[in-house]
């Protein structure tokens, strides 16, 4: 699904989402922070992240997040997004979205 985010400067940016049920963090690709100049902020108090099989994931720590409003089917939310090195998409939705707003997936 797409939905639109917007920026703490003020940009609206279509992206492509994914609702993750076992995302315990709502998480923006880095690749997508970087292409379309998105500003990032310090987490403070960095984490790190595992795999559902207790691995460890390609970023290992989580160190930056990026403030944002997302506007997916109609349900918006202010979120704190945290980059991190994800693939075929710009965005997870994390397991708390998924329970707020419970859309409808088919």
């Amino acid at each position: 699904m797409y939905s639109t985010i917007k920026t703490k400067d003020g940009r609206k940016l279509k992206v492509k989402a994914l609702i993750d049920s076992g995302c315990t963090n709502t998480t923006i690709a880095r690749k997508t922070v970087e292409e379309k100049g998105i500003p990032t902020k310090s987490l403070p108090k960095p984490f790190d992240v595992y795999n559902s099989d207790r691995s460890r994931n390609g970023e290992k720590t989580i160190k930056e997040f990026v403030p944002l409003k997302i506007n997916s089917n109609r349900h918006i939310k202010q979120i704190d997004a945290v980059v991190s090195e994800i693939k075929k998409t710009d965005l997870f939705l994390e397991h708390n979205w998924l329970v707020e707003h419970n859309p409808e997936v088919d």
